[in-house]
Formats: structure tokens, sequence, C-alpha cells
């Protein structure tokens, strides 16, 4: 049975549909930033995306091409996840996609270094043709976070996160986005086969204690 991060994770992927808050370690990411409105078809973030995969099945995969990894496990990719902010903006604005900053990445498994990355880059864009020189290794330590299960449209967030706004509150936190700590969504659905009602999507923000 392959190793499944939403599985073996469940705190970092499947949380409740109320807030809670979470420590978030450290991990190890490929990604690709950009800027921009998600949904333009054919634009920088539906290339992105393409990217991502490319270079996360060519890792995947890389037992059955000759590239010897150490430590390489059978695993499932993890799924697709979003760090979003926007300039002079706390959180996110809806109604401006179109001044979207974002970065999307694709959780690493441990056995990976940047050597093994920087293959994966080569190999991905010898085979799929494409131009794979946006993506970098990227290390990221979230920490303290509060997080939620949306269920629902993208657009609906605002009311998820008003919730996430009051939880904090009770809890004596605050928000501490940063150019460092930002918006970040990850998505546990695929919109070819699920209706926007349905969607599932981790959102995750982060947070301080309070001190008085």
């Amino acid at each position: 049975m392959a190793f499944d991060f939403k599985k073996e994770f469940k705190k970092l992927y499947m949380p409740k549909t109320e807030p809670e808050i979470i420590d978030v370690p450290e991990m190890n990411f490929i990604a690709v930033r950009g800027k921009g409105d998600p949904n333009e078809e054919g634009g920088a973030y539906k290339q992105a995306i393409n990217i991502l995969y490319a270079i996360a099945y060519t890792i995947r995969m890389s037992n059955k091409s000759g590239h010897n990894i150490d430590g390489f496990f059978e695993y499932v990719v993890p799924p697709l996840e979003g760090l979003w902010w926007q300039e002079g903006i706390e959180g996110v604005d809806y109604s401006q996609k179109d001044q979207f900053n974002w970065i999307s990445v694709i959780r690493l498994p441990d056995f990976v270094t940047k050597e093994d990355f920087d293959w994966a880059k080569e190999e991905a864009a010898r085979k799929k043709k494409i131009d794979c020189s946006l993506a970098e290794f990227l290390t990221v330590k979230e920490g303290l976070c509060v997080q939620v299960m949306h269920i629902g449209p993208f657009d609906d967030e605002p009311e998820t996160v008003a919730r996430m706004d009051e939880y904090l509150i009770k809890e004596g936190y605050e928000k501490d986005f940063s150019k460092e700590r930002l918006h970040h969504e990850i998505y546990l659905s695929d919109p070819r086969k699920v209706e926007p009602a349905k969607y599932k999507t981790v959102i995750r923000h982060p947070i301080r204690k309070i001190t008085k």
C-alpha cells in the first residue's frame, strides 16, 4: 500500500469543520510563484500547476526511470496547496482576484534532496517539453496556525474565515500575517470531478498568542 500523506498526517490534511489550533512542522515543497487571477484560462496559475505536477510525478516515478533516491518509498502525490497574499491587504480580498500574489506548492517526501529535485526539474522539462525554470525547492515552517476544513465554493471562504477569526478571539490568539506567514489553502477535491458545493479546502492562517 502506497504511503498517503493525507491519511498518515490527518491533523495537517483532514481538520474538522470547526476551527482548531495546530503547530505545523517544517516541510519541503516544489514551488512556483506568480501573480494574477487563478481562474484565467491559460494564465500563469494554470501553467504553474502543470509544472508542479510534471515534477511531482517525475519524482514519484523516479524508481522506474533509473534515478535512485536514497530512502525512496512508494507514495501518493500529496495535494496541491497555495499560499496567497495581496499587497496592502491582511489576508485576502476575494473580490480582487487579479491582485493575487501566490506560491503554488506540492509537498515533497523528506527523502527528496535538493539534488533530486534539480534532476526531476530537468527530467520533467525534457520529457514533457515544458519550461520548468520557475520551479524551486522551497522549505516552509509555518509554526502556530489556526485551520479549518471549508466545504463549498472558494468564493464562500470569507464566511469560514470569519468563524476562524471569532474562534481566535475567544482562545486568546490573533492573526500573524507577514511576508513569510501567509493565507494557506490545501485543495482536497478535484474540480473536474466534484461540484463546487462539495469542494473540500483546508484553510490555514498563521497566529500568535495575545500578550498583555
